[in-house]
């Protein structure tokens, strides 16, 4: 099994931070434009808040057994997005820092035989509860940077990074979607071998910038003559073996 408990001191440092940066911004930061199209950093913020709940709810699946979905639905998960995103910065704050609480209670007193029970996320992808941990680390990180406030992939730690592209290429060795051959990390021991297709290679961080879909991987070196090819749909579960751990 991942190390959930390292996960969870990772993702508490990374909530921190994600609230220091919250902390500074005023009323009309939070209606500015962030990283993502069409979201304002309120719309970001108000995700982030409505995430941490949503997790929640998978851990309290886990724990009680009952059937609790991730979202009432994906419309209403938009609908509370949108609903939430034009609050006033001090609001915005409080509920960033409130449901990152409760997530965190939830997770520290959720009995050791939960961890392994199976739950489901919202797209119908299952994995057992311990990925639930994970998940949230990566929501956190990702749209900490997409807040666009100072805060960008240059800053996430290495373990995140180490984790989540790791993660994302056993994922795509099990189930495809890319068409390479080789991807390989220039600053880590990181050579993962896909199928047929072009070699890509470049830094941790500006590969899975790429593969987030959050860059457009034009810094990356490619088998000459090939093109770049388009990553499939992000995020991913873990793979089989993760989940079987």
């Amino acid at each position: 099994m991942e190390d959930r408990r390292a996960a969870l001191a990772d993702l508490d440092a990374a909530t921190e931070r994600l609230l220091t940066t919250a902390a500074r911004l005023s009323d009309e930061d939070m209606r500015a434009p962030s990283r993502l199209p069409g979201w304002s950093r309120g719309h970001v913020a108000a995700h982030l808040s409505r995430n941490a709940d949503s997790c929640w709810n998978l851990l309290e699946w886990a724990r009680t057994g009952r059937e609790i979905p991730q979202y009432e639905s994906a419309r209403r998960r938009e609908d509370d997005v949108a609903l939430g995103s034009g609050r006033p910065a001090a609001q915005q704050l409080d509920d960033l820092r409130e449901s990152a609480a409760r997530f965190a209670r939830q997770a520290r007193t959720l009995p050791e035989s939960a961890w392994h029970a199976t739950v489901r996320a919202l797209h119908g992808w299952e994995h057992p509860a311990w990925f639930t941990v994970y998940r949230r680390w990566r929501e956190v990180e990702v749209h900490h940077a997409d807040l666009d406030a100072g805060y960008s992939r240059a800053d996430w730690p290495d373990p995140y990074v180490g984790w989540e592209l790791t993660a994302t290429l056993a994922w795509l060795t099990e189930r495809g979607g890319l068409a390479a051959g080789r991807v390989r990390a220039t600053d880590a021991d990181l050579d993962v071998r896909l199928g047929d297709g072009p070699e890509i290679s470049g830094p941790q961080r500006e590969l899975l910038g790429w593969l987030m879909g959050r860059t457009s991987g034009t810094i990356l070196s490619i088998t000459k003559g090939a093109a770049l090819p388009a990553p499939p749909p992000w995020p991913q579960g873990p793979a089989t073996d993760r989940r079987q751990a």
